[in-house]
């Protein structure tokens, strides 16, 4: 019987989002934690879910802060790893009128990339009925080996692997070497959560069922989420597409962490009902509480410490 829920690996960073001007007109900036994998487990752990992470902070206040953070919200942070030479990486979040965000990185390095394949705990990941990860875990070759040895350990102990690719194009080399990464990640999926943007990108499709479409010819991954921003999201699975419509909310403040929180609550759907014999009405009940979480978050600073509970969902639903 394996009792770990979800193991994630990636980056746990700090996000600094602005909060107001000063008295001098300079913007304020709030430290928030953050990192979308244990955006991810935090929203799981808020449902009653027991999660684990893989990563790796500077053993510096903020990776200290991180660490405190996790183990406040219910993450195992046993395999959370100290960098003693690299700081804990840092994201400056810029939020636009619309709550949409533009991200500036210090990450050249960032102790998030030192994470190593000697670093990865098999026994951990065996012991796990879920394993996501994203793309900013493969940027740089020391820390691509690392999850690529992670997918591996997973597959050989039959989890379900989940991806959200979470494309942050100044983190790569060049778009090329992303796209790379993502149909390596591709290859391993069991769910798939990609953004409307990133499915056009990826594919060249504009049309989001044709780009589910142009993946599906080439692998074979049960069940695809597209996250629509505010037109809602859409599942496909064993020839079967489903939409629902978004909770719009006239107090969003910023978008950070909803496709985060999204993606938490397909995978505590997929846990308590399974992959094999979902119906309309389950993918259906599935996006529309993930849309109603994810619709609360854009109205909350930062993500990772203030996740929706299952009541203020179910209020809102």
């Amino acid at each position: 019987m394996k009792t770990i829920d979800v193991t994630a690996l990636g980056e746990l960073l700090i996000d600094f989002t602005q909060n107001g001007i000063s008295e001098q007109g300079n913007s304020l900036f709030e430290a928030n934690p953050g990192g979308a994998p244990c955006n991810v487990l935090s929203m799981l752990s808020k449902l009653g879910h027991k999660t684990a992470f893989i990563g790796k902070v500077g053993n510096d206040s903020f990776g200290k802060q991180l660490k405190n953070v996790l183990e406040e919200v219910g993450i195992d942070a046993t395999y959370l790893t100290m960098d003693n030479e690299v700081h804990t990486t840092l994201a400056l979040v810029h939020t636009f009128a619309d709550g949409d965000r533009d991200f500036s990185f210090y990450r050249n390095p960032g102790a998030d990339m030192m994470l190593t394949e000697e670093e990865i705990p098999e026994d951990l990941i065996r012991n796990t009925k879920i394993f996501h990860f994203g793309t900013l875990s493969m940027t740089h070759e020391g820390v691509r080996k690392a999850t690529k040895k992670a997918l591996e350990f997973a597959k050989k102990a039959g989890a379900m692997i989940s991806f959200d690719p979470n494309l942050r194009p100044p983190l790569w080399d060049s778009l090329e070497t992303a796209k790379e990464q993502v149909l390596y990640g591709l290859q391993f999926c069991d769910i798939l959560k990609i953004s409307d943007n990133e499915i056009q990108w990826l594919t060249g499709k504009e049309d989001y069922t044709d780009g589910v479409n142009w993946i599906l010819e080439r692998f074979q991954i049960p069940l695809i989420l597209v996250s629509m921003g505010k037109e809602g999201s859409r599942a496909y699975y064993k020839g079967k597409m489903v939409e629902a419509a978004p909770f719009l909310q006239q107090n969003t403040i910023e978008t950070t962490g909803a496709g985060d929180t999204f993606v938490g609550c397909v995978l505590h759907y997929i846990l308590e009902h399974g992959l094999e014999n979902l119906t309309e009405d389950n993918l259906t009940e599935m996006l529309r509480f993930a849309n109603a979480a994810a619709a609360l978050i854009t109205t909350r600073k930062g993500a990772l410490r203030v996740m929706p509970s299952r009541e203020e969902v179910e209020k809102l639903l």
